[in-house]
């Protein structure tokens, strides 16, 4: 009988460092990475970001803008997704130069972003900036 409840012991308590790592390691793998990036020029008024990537690579539960090198207007913002519909979103503000935005979640529990496209000015009398797209996963 001792033996019984001895190995049922020593099951539950394995199963639970089990579970225990098997929580810390699917966190572990939830973070930003980019999913595209270009240089916006003042001369152009929009562009496109395409994600790079596989099809994995670009399945998200959220993303995020940031830009460097200037301030940038964005009036309008357009999130492709795959088998989903568009998210569209208008006068997103200005992103100052080292910002970021907040992050917008995916249409479901996750989805595959396409590409971004968006509409800008650059301010500050700059002429480029860098615009990035993240993907959080």
């Amino acid at each position: 009988m001792k033996t019984k409840i001895h190995t049922l012991m020593l099951s539950l308590v394995v199963a639970c460092v089990a579970l225990m790592g098997a929580v810390g390691s699917a966190s572990a793998a939830d973070q930003w990475f980019v999913l595209g990036e270009k240089a916006l020029k003042s001369t152009d008024p929009s562009t496109e970001i395409k994600s790079t990537g596989g099809r994995w690579e670009k399945d998200v539960k959220q993303v995020k803008l940031s830009v460097e090198g200037a301030d940038v207007q964005i009036t309008s913002l357009v999130l492709h997704w795959d088998n989903r519909p568009d998210d569209t979103m208008k006068d997103v503000g200005v992103l100052k130069a080292g910002g970021q935005t907040a992050p917008n979640n995916a249409p479901g529990m996750k989805a595959r972003l396409k590409s971004v496209t968006v509409q800008y000015k650059i301010m500050g009398g700059a002429q480029t900036a860098t615009l990035k797209v993240w993907g959080f996963d």
